[in-house]
């Protein structure tokens, strides 16, 4: 390996940009002398990398977008490989973005580029065809969790498991008088952190169920405070919409932003499938976790889903220990039981808490630095 490094990564969104700005940094901890060249946002831009194009061109979501942008996407893809097979670089690392950069990997794998993926596709989840690319694609797959290494290893993919940066950015014990104190909540109350989602869709399906669901905690607890952060003004102008109907009795404080001092402050969470769930775990908050979805994407994906639970703190776990209740399933009245079992039972919270900790501390392996000595490891390689 020469004294001077030459790394190209590739981010295509936000989270992207976050991972792959820890992983620059870990890998000029280790090795100062590094040239960084690819595509990624501010953060990477802020560590030394000069983007080839705006992240935001990468950045699409759905089914129908990436179809109407597939010529301009097909364009940078083709941009990045002629300037990376030009000029190679030591080590190539698409970060996420599986559709665009396992494409990419296996192009530049083959032109004797090494390669290494950062952050697994669902592969374990669906779409498990996507093993023989991956296996094409990349010299390296690194993971942020345990189960996903398992899984790469049982299919002899080379795999690297680095943790996640939440986990070592998480406190193993979580402040909540102080959340408390931010949001000029009381400290006695019983509250009830419900997060239906960032996206608009989320919220239109959720919304009502889960303020249904408070009206219900509320004849139980009739104390009972009840916090929603929500994702950008559009979010709150909806949810505020939303509250416009039979809720008017239900205390309920809309925060803008700040989902995870609300989770701290909370007692229980009720809250969308996402990765947000990871983030109650972290501050080992008993949930439960409901989902819907249109119809027809609900019945195309169920049938392709191999995984047993669809919540990551489950997934971690192994086993079920956060209510799941999807589509017709998620309900007020089921929603409301298992708020219920949750806050009639303090050995069931202790219990969850415990495991929590347990899953934060194997989560907790120093991600920026781990991941880039597996990158430099693959460099020499």
């Amino acid at each position: 390996m020469s004294s001077n490094l030459h790394v190209a990564l590739l981010a295509g969104e936000a989270s992207g940009d976050t991972l792959g700005a820890g992983l620059m940094r870990g890998l000029l901890d280790i090795h100062p002398d590094i040239t960084f060249t690819g595509i990624g946002g501010s953060q990477m831009e802020a560590c030394g990398l000069q983007s080839m194009v705006p992240m935001e061109r990468l950045a699409v979501m759905g089914l129908v977008e990436p179809l109407k942008r597939l010529p301009e996407l097909l364009g940078i893809r083709k941009q990045v490989y002629r300037t990376l097979t030009t000029n190679p670089p030591d080590v190539f690392v698409g970060i996420d973005s599986p559709d665009f950069n396992l494409a990419l990997e296996k192009k530049l794998k083959a032109a004797g580029i090494p390669t290494v993926h950062y952050v697994s596709p669902s592969v374990w989840a669906w779409r498990q065809g996507r093993l023989r690319t991956i296996k094409q694609a990349v010299n390296r797959m690194l993971t942020l969790f345990p189960f996903e290494e398992d899984f790469y290893i049982k299919h002899d993919i080379p795999v690297s498991c680095v943790g996640h940066p939440l986990a070592d950015e998480f406190l193993m014990e979580t402040d909540t008088a102080a959340a408390r104190d931010e949001l000029g909540l009381s400290q006695d109350a019983l509250i009830l952190a419900m997060l239906p989602g960032s996206r608009g869709g989320e919220v239109s399906r959720l919304g009502p169920v889960f303020l249904d669901t408070a009206k219900r905690c509320q004849e139980v607890w009739s104390d009972m405070q009840f916090v929603i952060p929500c994702a950008g003004q559009d979010r709150k102008q909806q949810m505020t919409h939303l509250l416009e109907g039979p809720y008017g009795e239900l205390d309920i404080t809309l925060v803008d932003g700040n989902s995870r001092t609300v989770m701290a402050a909370a007692d229980c969470l009720l809250m969308a499938s996402g990765t947000a769930t990871l983030e109650g775990l972290l501050l080992k908050k008993p949930m439960v976790v409901a989902y819907k979805m249109a119809a027809l994407s609900y019945a195309i994906i169920s049938r392709m889903l191999k995984a047993p639970y669809v919540s990551l703190p489950n997934l971690l776990a192994g086993k079920a220990l956060v209510p799941e209740l999807l589509q017709g399933a998620a309900h007020p009245q089921a929603l409301f039981e298992e708020i219920q079992c949750i806050l009639g039972s303090d050995d069931n919270r202790q219990d969850i808490i415990a495991t929590w900790q347990g899953i934060h501390h194997s989560l907790r392996r120093n991600a920026n630095t781990t991941a880039a000595k597996a990158v430099l490891d693959v460099c020499k390689r």
